[in-house]
């Protein structure tokens, strides 16, 4: 039996950060924004490997929608750190507030799930950690390399902050030599002050170029919500932004509301209008483009990093 669910992620009362903000009307979704329900024998096995490592993870912090399509596959997304944020961007469902001590084992839990997942592909994040001298950027680099020790041959991608303030840590974490090293703009320059307002997007942008000045054989990656009352030159610019710090894939997906104290979707964006920026972006020279209602940072992220390295070695032997 096939299971369909709306995607409103149900109204969590975490956020006491974002009390004060008036409650925002939910828009209806359209048809083309429905999911099947995680009720599959591959997601059970997922999450109970999750739970004996006692681990977090960004499909259930931020009530992601491809969350049942992922787990049932035994993908699932590491969010290090903590499940609490030292930041309140207004499009976020992950709680805010000040987060504790980090957990020593925590790099060793996560690769320990990975091996047990058999994960080819992994994907690790985490919540902002202003708090840290280095904004977790050890952390990170441990994981990683506790996860090449337990999975040689598992690739490696990461999704991190923006290590604002924190100098030598982006050096600390490409030094431990991610596959793919991703941080999200998340939106367009104009909505930052709304949406994502303890960030500054051309630190963003910077923090990608550094990332190829430091490494050039690493792949970079960075994604966008639309919806939020971005205009489209606003989107084709920030390409622009991105293929100047040579960024190689970007990811375009519609924001969904958490609750109505977050950020109100301004508009569904329709699929004909993802296919156009998907051809734009792929005309302005990104190796790698994913761009639909329901894409997200970490969704199918093992298959299209082998596209991506496929079209890199394509560009390279002409």
């Amino acid at each position: 039996m096939t299971v369909i669910i709306d995607t409103i992620s149900r109204p969590r009362p975490r956020h006491p950060e974002k009390a004060g903000r008036p409650d925002s009307p939910l828009l209806r979704k359209p048809d083309w924004i429905r999911v099947k329900a995680p009720v599959s024998r591959g997601y059970n096995a997922t999450q109970a490997i999750v739970r004996e490592n006692k681990l977090v993870t960004v499909c259930e912090e931020a009530g992601c929608p491809n969350i049942g399509e992922c787990w049932e596959k035994k993908h699932a997304t590491f969010m290090i750190m903590g499940d609490t944020c030292t930041r309140a961007c207004a499009f976020c469902n992950v709680k805010t507030g000040l987060p504790g001590a980090l957990d020593a084992d925590e790099p060793e839990h996560v690769a320990s799930a990975v091996a047990k997942l058999g994960l080819s592909h992994v994907v690790i994040t985490s919540v902002d950690r202003d708090d840290l001298a280095d904004g977790g950027a050890d952390h990170f680099a441990r994981t990683i390399r506790a996860t090449r020790a337990q999975c040689p041959t598992t690739t490696i991608e990461i999704l991190t902050p923006d290590f604002l303030r924190k100098p030598g840590a982006l050096e600390h974490v490409v030094a431990a030599k991610p596959d793919v090293f991703n941080h999200n703009l998340e939106t367009v320059p104009s909505k930052y002050l709304t949406v994502r307002p303890g960030a500054r997007y051309f630190h963003s942008i910077r923090l990608l170029q550094q990332v190829k000045e430091l490494d050039p054989t690493m792949f970079t990656k960075s994604g966008i919500m639309v919806g939020l009352g971005e205009e489209r030159n606003e989107v084709l610019q920030l390409m622009d932004d991105l293929r100047t710090a040579e960024v190689d894939f970007i990811t375009i997906g519609q924001y969904l509301q958490p609750s109505r104290k977050h950020h109100p979707v301004a508009r569904f964006v329709t699929p004909d209008e993802f296919k156009s920026y998907e051809a734009v972006a792929y005309a302005k020279g990104f190796l790698m483009v994913s761009s639909s209602p329901l894409t997200r940072s970490s969704h199918h992220a093992g298959e299209d990093f082998a596209r991506m390295k496929a079209a890199r070695d394509a560009q390279s032997s002409t």
